[in-house]
């Protein structure tokens, strides 16, 4: 059993993601920080695994993004699938294709030596007072009580740490998740699917090629009943018209944020700061959280590392406000894009100008 080796660190970041590694990463600059997460690492998050060029520019300072973690196709581009008017509107926005494991565990590697990081970790609970934060963790069976400066949640869209905040709970879609073995090539796309038939609570699905395999998903909206049922219904719908689909490997299921208004979007408060969904950074368009969880998670570590203890949460949200202000600008596209009616006139728009609204959302 891994425990962490002391009992009072600069920050303690929760959540072992892009947002909680980059956080970790740039708080290092003043003093010793442990990253701890409830799973074991290296993590298995249920994702697209799909790097947009905003993830790569906020890469770009650290390194290549390793050809050992990239898939084949190596570029999917977006493409709007109508599959109920056999609909299909290719874009010109690209995303790089990766194993999202090896992703994370490649942020990992490149974390200083002053980050101690463990996992199998959880966060129980915390107490911030004037002069730092009380942190509780559990590891395996025992409780592990540390003390810290500043604390960074960026432990996803069900945070623990927002919630021990009273920050607000936010709600979360279902996703479910398959590996598919592929008997044949299908086209170098991330599709992204409306079904009409599969009911209203169907947000959507998508099918994105993975080297010798495919990843099908589907998105569900909160308090959807029996969606594994309507998971299996599309994968039914898929395989008939794609003989390429085989077999599931396996199937995963995780919560993503549903983001529907900028109160959902918290900083944090106090000596606390929450990065990625956790604050609710993440495209509520799209459903694009890894560069939104880069961004944040860089400026949480920055603020912290800027700053005297627990003197980084104004400026980690004054440089917070211009996503704040792209979340606004999207969610104020939303009712219509989710709309029956929004759905039905995408059929009609010039694949040029689907690219470009893409683009920007």
């Amino acid at each position: 059993m891994t425990r962490p080796r002391n009992e009072r660190y600069d920050t303690i970041v929760v959540g072992a993601g892009p947002a909680g590694i980059m956080a970790a990463m740039h708080a290092s600059e003043r003093g010793e920080v442990l990253l701890i997460d409830a799973s074991p690492l290296p993590r298995n998050k249920s994702c697209g695994g799909m790097l947009h060029d905003l993830s790569l520019e906020a890469l770009a300072p650290y390194g290549q993004v390793p050809e050992s973690i990239v898939v084949g196709p190596r570029i999917v581009n977006f493409r709007y699938v109508d599959w109920d008017r056999d609909i299909r509107k290719p874009t010109t926005l690209p995303f790089l294709n990766v194993d999202r494991a090896g992703f994370d565990d490649w942020l990992v590697s490149l974390l200083p030596a002053s980050v101690e990081v463990v996992g199998s970790c959880a966060l129980v609970g915390f107490r911030q007072d004037a002069d730092g934060v009380d942190v509780e963790c559990k590891v395996a069976d025992e409780i592990v009580n540390l003390r810290c400066a500043n604390l960074v949640g960026a432990d996803g869209a069900r945070s623990t740490v927002r919630r021990t905040l009273g920050a607000g709970a936010t709600s979360t879609y279902v996703t479910l998740q398959d590996f598919v073995e592929l008997k044949g090539d299908i086209e170098p796309f991330f599709d992204c699917i409306y079904m009409r038939s599969l009911g209203d609570e169907f947000g959507y699905g998508y099918v994105v090629p993975k080297g010798d395999h495919a990843l099908v998903g589907s998105v569900f909206y909160p308090k959807t009943k029996r969606p594994w049922e309507k998971a299996d219904r599309l994968l039914d719908v898929l395989r008939a018209a794609m003989p390429q689909l085989g077999e599931s490997v396996k199937r995963e299921a995780c919560a993503a944020l549903y983001l529907r208004s900028t109160s959902d979007v918290v900083p944090g408060s106090g000596r606390v700061l929450l990065a990625g969904e956790a604050g609710g950074f993440m495209s509520p368009s799209s459903g694009e959280g890894i560069s939104y969880a880069l961004r944040s998670g860089i400026a949480a570590g920055r603020a912290i590392a800027a700053n005297p203890p627990g003197e980084a949460l104004g400026t980690y949200s004054v440089a917070m406000r211009p996503l704040l202000a792209d979340t606004a600008r999207r969610l104020r596209w939303l009712p219509l894009m989710e709309s029956r009616a929004g759905k039905y006139l995408a059929g009609f728009v010039p694949a040029s100008i689907v690219s470009r609204i893409t683009q920007g959302l």
